[in-house]
């Protein structure tokens, strides 16, 4: 399977931004953004994603911009991030000024040739970012843009469409990661049956059911209802012949659509509900 890829600016997006001369060039300069150790720690531990940090410094080794200045409040950032099991898998880092319109600087893709070598899934990897830069490097890349940012907005038209989500809070990115890929359908065709499930784990309780066995529809409802999940379930079976291949057919592609949906289980806590109902009991349970 392809692995996704977090693409992560630094200055803005990780730290604070100096505001005079925006670079990060002493220990006292060295400021993180707000909460950013608690999310992209539960981001790496829960979820399935290539970190790579990509990030241009205006001039880097030159007179105006010194190694001996940049090296020791990076190094330190990310000693502070490894501390809390946030590790790069790479970290990518451009030199050049703007007016050197070079290749390797973002938003153009000299960096990352790598990554678009086929071995990544790009459509569903994203680019963290201040800057309309970032986006634009999401564009060129093939992927999504994440705009993280406390006070700027963007002025392009061109890259809305590549923006998913638009926050000053690392929160909201780790509870659209974690959330995005919680849907799923299936059709599951047999001798006996045809069935059609849409799943949303995320929706509001929402279902449409039918299954040609109206007490049957009464309980799927019930699943939709009180699991605050919208579940979409068409069946046709051979009914004239017995109700149980329907209801079993059901129950195994309704097993696996919420398979497909949950998808990696990391960070999911254990959950126990019991609903009485008429002179029935409906039980689940996830371990």
């Amino acid at each position: 399977m392809k692995k996704k890829v977090l693409f992560i600016d630094r200055d803005g997006t990780l730290v604070i931004e100096p505001p005079i001369d925006y670079q990060l060039d002493s220990l006292e300069k060295l400021e993180f953004y707000p909460r950013v150790f608690q999310y992209l720690s539960k981001i790496t531990n829960e979820l399935d994603y290539k970190l790579v940090m990509v990030t241009n410094q205006d001039g880097l080794g030159t007179d105006s911009f010194p190694e001996e200045t940049f090296w020791p409040a990076h190094n330190k950032m990310l000693k502070a991030l490894e501390n809390e099991s946030i590790v790069f898998d790479d970290i990518l880092i451009d030199r050049s000024m703007p007016e050197d319109n070079a290749p390797t600087r973002k938003p153009r893709t000299g960096m990352l040739m790598e990554y678009l070598n086929g071995e990544y899934d790009l459509v569903n990897s994203f680019v963290i970012g201040d800057r309309q830069s970032d986006m634009e490097l999401a564009k060129n890349l093939g992927c999504s843009g994440i705009f993280l940012s406390i006070d700027k907005t963007l002025n392009d038209n061109d890259i809305d469409s590549v923006i998913k989500i638009n926050t000053s809070n690392w929160k909201d990115i780790y509870e659209f990661l974690k959330l995005e890929e919680r849907t799923n359908e299936i059709h599951r065709k047999t001798n006996e049956t045809n069935i059609s499930i849409k799943l949303n784990l995320d929706g509001s309780g929402k279902s449409k059911i039918d299954t040609g066995i109206a007490f049957f529809d009464h309980m799927l409802d019930q699943l939709a209802r009180h699991g605050q999940m919208d579940l979409e379930i068409v069946v046709k079976g051979d009914l004239e012949v017995d109700e149980h291949h329907t209801i079993e057919d059901t129950a195994i592609a309704l097993g696996e659509v919420f398979n497909k949906a949950l998808g990696n289980k990391l960070g999911m806590e254990r959950y126990g509900f019991c609903l009485p109902m008429d002179d029935c009991l409906a039980q689940v349970a996830i371990d």
